[in-house]
């Protein structure tokens, strides 16, 4: 896979949980599915606070991973090349996170994502 294709992966996945988050945060009741599924239904004010935060920083990530790549997207041009770790870390920390889950339902469906955002993040990194 190439370093652009690995990139155009981690942001469709990285697009994916952004919705996910920002659904969260308008009061989707999908709490079974984030934060261990201790929060059934609807989250409480201040995890939606903090889902909006969440895809923010997500959406820096792919940013960071997407000009990695060589793809034309704004505010990458300036950040050091080593910046491509810090999205495989939290890619790496995320997937472990997922696996460790109690919620079977969480492990089933964002397993899965964090893998592929590992994954893609590392071509990029090895590649990009």
């Amino acid at each position: 896979m190439s370093p652009s294709t690995a990139a155009l992966v981690f942001g469709v996945l990285v697009a994916i949980v952004v919705l996910f988050q920002l659904a969260l945060a308008a009061g989707a009741p999908w709490g079974h599915l984030a934060m261990g599924g201790r929060h059934p239904g609807r989250f409480p004010a201040k995890l939606r606070i903090g889902a909006v935060i969440q895809a923010g920083l997500l959406g820096l990530l792919a940013l960071v991973v997407m000009g990695r790549a060589g793809l034309d997207v704004p505010l990458t041009t300036s950040w050091p090349a080593w910046t491509i770790w810090i999205p495989v870390v939290v890619s790496g920390l995320s997937l472990l996170m997922n696996l460790a889950t109690p919620s079977k339902a969480e492990r089933r469906l964002w397993a899965p994502v964090a893998a592929g955002m590992l994954g893609s993040s590392l071509v990029v990194a090895l590649m990009g």
